[in-house]
């Protein structure tokens, strides 16, 4: 059951890194708004903020469609129930994720390859596989815990 959570978890999150990515391919100027240039020299950081929100929109949207339905909720109270139940989840899948693609980029491929990988690249799809079990790793606990607490319903 925990693991079904956190797969659940980190489906709607990683359809919203997959989308914030390729929007920032199409739109270079998301990234500006979200840092790059300014707050962050290095675009991958105003990268990972909008990667998070829109991570976190899908999460709760997956989230929402399994709990409203389950409970008979309305839907304000659907959304509450979604936050709710995988606001922490999704914050700690991302963290992971995050991290492992951390160390992929800056301590694997800028050192071999004098940069990191692009999101146009099969490098950068092969190092957020293997992030992605960064952050099955970093919500497994969480996800144990709010199933644990009731907050989150068994799958």
């Amino acid at each position: 059951m925990v693991g079904k959570g956190a797969s659940h978890c980190g489906a709607g999150c990683t359809l919203g890194d997959l989308v914030a990515e390729w929007i920032i391919v199409v739109a270079p100027a998301v990234a500006v708004a979200f840092g790059w240039g300014s707050l962050f020299q290095e675009k991958t950081f105003a990268d990972w903020i909008f990667d998070f929100l829109l991570a976190f929109l899908f999460g709760v949207a997956f989230q929402y469609f399994t709990i409203k339905p389950m409970r008979d909720l309305s839907v304000k109270e659907g959304i509450l129930q979604a936050l709710k139940a995988d606001a922490a989840s999704i914050s700690a899948w991302q963290i992971g994720m995050y991290g492992v693609m951390a160390l992929i980029q800056f301590a694997l491929w800028r050192p071999l390859y004098g940069a990191i990988a692009q999101p146009t690249s099969p490098e950068f799809w092969f190092a957020m596989q293997i992030a992605m079990l960064g952050g099955f790793a970093t919500a497994y606990p969480v996800n144990a815990l709010l199933l644990k607490a009731g907050v989150k319903e068994a799958m």
